[in-house]
Parts: C-alpha cells; sequence; structure tokens
C-alpha cells in the first residue's frame, strides 16, 4: 500500500563525487557531491551556485570527478560541512558549514597531477574523471524564488583513470560492476552497493555500441599540471 509523503529531499541515492577544482591563487578545492548522471562521456551535475565549486569550474573551465569507493566513506566524511568560499554564504551558515581553505590536508586525500586539466586527480579514488565545462545552465529560471539558486553544469570527460583492480578480465576498456563498489549517497547517508541480484537484458548490448565521438576528442588531449 502506498502513502502520500512530501520528503524535503528526494536524494534516493546516488553516487558520490569528489569534485576538484582550482582556486584563483592556484591552491586546490575539493568538495563532496552527489547530485549528477551519466550519458556516455557526458555528465550533468546540480550544485549550488553560490558555492567555491561551481565558481572555480566557470572562472577554469575544466574539474577533476573522483568517485570514492565505499571504503572511502570515514575520509570524505571529514569533508561535511565545510566550504571553500570565504566568507560563508548565508545558506550554508544556517547549515552549520564553516569555511577550510585545506580541504586536501582537512580528509586526508592526496593530490595528483592530471593530463588534460590543471585542477588534480584523488590519488585514492578508484576512479578519476578529467573534465571540461560545456554549458552553465540555471535551475527553475521560472520561479522567483528559486532561481539563482542552483547551477546545472554540463561536463564533458576527456581522460578516464581507474585503479586496474577494476578493470573487467579480458576487457581493458570496462569497468567491472562486480568489482566496483562506488560509494553512495541516500538521503543524506553513507551507503554501499550490495551483488548483483538480477541480470539485465540491457547488459547483452555490447558497451562498444554506445561510444561516443567525445572518446576520439579526448584522446589528443594532452596537458600535464606539472607543466602550467
Amino acid at each position: 500500500m502506498h502513502v502520500t509523503i512530501e520528503p524535503s529531499i528526494l536524494y534516493l541515492g546516488t553516487p558520490v563525487i569528489l569534485i576538484s577544482t582550482v582556486n584563483e591563487d592556484g591552491s586546490f578545492n575539493l568538495a563532496p557531491m552527489s547530485s549528477a548522471f551519466w550519458l556516455g562521456w557526458r555528465c550533468v551535475l546540480g550544485l549550488a551556485a553560490t558555492s567555491k565549486t561551481p565558481q572555480n569550474m566557470a572562472r577554469t573551465g575544466e574539474c577533476v570527478l573522483n568517485l570514492p569507493s565505499a571504503a572511502l566513506a570515514g575520509m570524505v566524511d571529514r569533508l561535511a560541512l565545510t566550504t571553500g568560499s570565504d566568507p560563508v554564504p548565508e545558506g550554508k551558515i544556517r547549515r552549520g558549514y564553516r569555511y577550510e581553505r585545506d580541504k586536501f590536508g582537512l580528509s586526508g586525500f592526496t593530490p595528483m597531477p592530471s593530463e588534460t586539466v590543471r585542477a588534480p586527480r584523488v590519488r585514492e579514488c578508484p576512479v578519476q574523471l578529467e573534465a571540461v565545462v560545456e554549458a552553465v545552465h540555471g535551475l527553475a529560471q521560472n520561479d522567483a524564488v528559486l532561481r539563482g539558486r542552483t547551477s546545472v553544469i554540463e561536463l564533458r570527460v576527456q581522460r578516464v583513470h581507474v585503479d586496474e583492480t577494476i578493470v573487467m578480465d579480458g576487457e581493458p576498456n570496462r569497468v567491472d560492476p562486480d568489482k566496483w563498489r562506488p560509494l553512495i549517497l541516500s538521503f543524506q547517508e553513507f551507503y554501499g552497493l550490495g551483488p548483483k541480484v538480477h541480470r539485465s537484458r540491457l547488459g547483452t548490448i555490447p558497451e562498444a555500441l554506445y561510444r561516443g565521438p567525445d572518446i576520439e576528442r579526448g584522446r589528443g588531449i594532452m596537458r600535464t599540471a606539472a607543466a602550467e
């Protein structure tokens, strides 16, 4: 039997992403989030417009999307209720956030050079996606109350790095979902994935049939952060 309810949020469960960006002074910012969805090598993020991360992305046009495993939940949680914005936006003050300049130092994560962007990768994360900003849109533009609060950012991934332990045996360009255990955020709490519950008929489609032009486009890009 279903009942009608009015939950304040609809975070029903998505992977956590640590977004690394470059601040104005060249230091690094690191921010956890989970409002994202994927299409090919494109990703769409939803972020508070007043946060440091979307501001850095709009200024530099780039970032790295680092996906932690469930085993890294404790380190990710150290970043909770922190912001790279100084002063702290009013909305975040009400939620108990504080300014933190050194997010890497606080969390214990290690920055490492990227190949195509200046923003660093997170060494401990099994999946690291170097990306550039393709478009920025405002959410709820037709609502006078919500307009300007949220940025919807389209990213194009141009380099994919994964830990060799999660690569599918015999398939060097595929992640094995039986080996990959992402950290999941559901209604503001951390969870992990369990074993596969049922075989999907979608799994019979060769993954290569989904390959798009963004993969070829990313191959020719090489710009190390160390060379900047």
